[in-house]
């Protein structure tokens, strides 16, 4: 019997030895592959980069500063190893050319990672990760009507009176003293705007500090993060936070399921409803064949979240700039005491009078897109530089990364609107927060309305300026936002 035993160990050991030889093998063999493309020294030979990866997030320091350091040592290719997988950041404006602006090759593998999170549907097969190009081009006809330019000025009403109500909340909290993290207060602002005029939805959350939303999208945002560590979700001290995540999702996917089925019954009674994102999304439900809910809801969940997230970061990175930079803060404001003067309701022509602070917008998102970039799967060899990337690769392409480029913007780090003045060069192919081609963020107006909205009823009304003692880390939660929140003290301006 232990005779048995003791083979049968012996043989497991082989085995186990065998295929832990294979996979160095593997390992090599891919290391023989993409060896020519320079990159960062190895950590180790099975893991790669993935200990500096790991090290910096448990430090809280962004991995996409560690990608840009290779950027500027080893070129616009740079090869990153993970165990057996290997990925290409590419730096090269032509390069991003032909990758965001031709449809030659798909949006990468990993979009079919996020279809489930922690074994519960997050975004399936919605406008952001659907990879199959032709069933997303069908949903993205569907969804234009929602983002055109006549529904979008019909918003403004809805832009104000959010915005509005978020002034009077900064209003009791302007005596100077009083510290506002300001990243929360926007957040909770921009839900309540995308849930009334996507959704129909009174959240509510800028006044009710119980609202389960905000923590659970931040919960869920957290799973993209947690995807970064396979082998994270089976830690005994990840439980709790996987648990978190699972139950978020499942949340805003139950508020999404009550809220198309309220809509349908509304059309089914023969209600009139409005052309936006909700009825959008149930007329793309209309032309799929087998007419699955589930295909809806990762539609409302991508838009409840990518309507909300992104805009209240850059608006959160845009008061924290405003604040280093006096000087700027006090030329934006010249321009909307001219523009907009003692008026309460912004209008549509008001928009594009505000050019500096259009400026303002672009170069807060030059230096911080709150996505920060996006990666491509190679249908073809693809050759960059003279460096010749294997088909089957990813490519990761990231504005992050290009818009902190000396070679692309003269001292990059510096905050400088005047870089989008209207006789400034164009940037060439470097700046792209919103994507590029016809896969670009299908809601980029949309959002840049509301934050003009928003930031002009702020520096109409507000002084402002940080509390000391301050960093300006950024916090990766699957987007980019300022890590203490843009924390300020505010003041009512004298003259309005």
């Amino acid at each position: 019997m232990w005779a048995f035993i003791s083979w049968a160990l012996l043989l497991l050991l082989g085995l186990a030895a065998a295929f832990f030889l294979l996979y160095c093998a593997y390992i090599q063999y891919t290391h023989m592959k993409y060896d020519h493309i320079p990159g960062p020294p190895r950590e180790s030979f099975i893991m790669g980069h993935t200990p500096t990866m790991m090290k910096l997030a448990k430090n809280n320091e962004l991995v996409y500063d560690f990608f840009l350091d290779c950027a500027e040592k080893y070129g616009p290719v740079v090869r990153i190893n993970g165990f057996h997988k290997v990925f290409v950041i590419v730096s090269s404006p032509e390069a991003i050319k032909e990758l965001l602006m031709t449809n030659k090759h798909p949006k990468d593998k990993f979009y079919d990672q996020i279809f489930n999170l922690f074994g519960v549907r997050f975004l399936g097969k919605g406008l952001l990760t659907d990879r199959d190009y032709d069933h997303w081009h069908k949903q993205r006809r569907i969804m234009d009507p929602a983002f055109s330019r006549p529904y979008l000025m019909g918003l403004m009403g809805t832009f104000n009176e959010k915005a509005e109500e978020l002034m009077e909340k900064l209003n009791e909290k302007a005596d100077n003293k009083t510290e506002v993290k300001m990243h929360d207060l926007l957040n909770r602002m921009t839900l309540d705007v995308i849930a009334k005029v996507a959704f129909d939805m009174e959240l509510n959350a800028l006044h009710d500090d119980k609202t389960p939303f905000p923590r659970a999208i931040l919960m869920a945002m957290r799973g993209l993060i947690e995807l970064r560590e396979p082998l994270g979700q089976f830690m005994p001290s990840k439980k709790k936070v996987i648990q978190e995540i699972r139950d978020s999702i499942r949340l805003l996917r139950n508020t999404g399921k009550e809220c198309i089925e309220r809509r349908q019954k509304m059309v089914q009674d023969g209600v009139e409803v409005p052309t936006d994102i909700l009825t959008q999304i149930l007329k793309g439900g209309a032309l799929e064949d087998d007419g699955d809910i589930e295909l809806l809801i990762d539609n409302f969940i991508t838009f409840f979240i990518a309507g909300q997230e992104t805009t209240a970061n850059q608006l959160a990175f845009v008061v924290q700039e405003l604040a280093r930079h006096p000087e700027i803060l006090q030329k934006v404001q010249a321009e909307v005491d001219e523009v907009i003067g003692s008026r309460r309701h912004v209008e549509t022509d008001d928009l594009p009078k505000l050019r500096y602070l259009s400026q303002v917008l672009k170069e807060t998102l030059r230096l911080y897109p709150p996505v920060p970039g996006t990666p491509r799967l190679l249908e073809d060899d693809f050759t960059v530089g003279g460096l010749k990337i294997p088909k089957n690769t990813t490519v990761a392409v990231y504005s992050y990364i290009t818009g902190r480029l000396e070679q692309f913007f003269k001292d990059p780090l510096t905050f400088d609107p005047d870089r989008f003045s209207r006789d400034a060069p164009k940037p060439y192919f470097t700046y792209f927060p919103f994507s590029l081609g016809s896969r670009s963020c299908i809601g980029q107006i949309f959002s840049q309305m509301e934050a003009k909205v928003v930031m002009a009823k702020l520096l109409q009304r507000f002084d402002f300026e940080l509390v000391e003692d301050q960093t300006f880390k950024i916090l990766d939660t699957g987007t980019l936002r300022p890590m203490e929140g843009a924390r300020c003290r505010l003041r009512v301006r004298e003259k309005q």
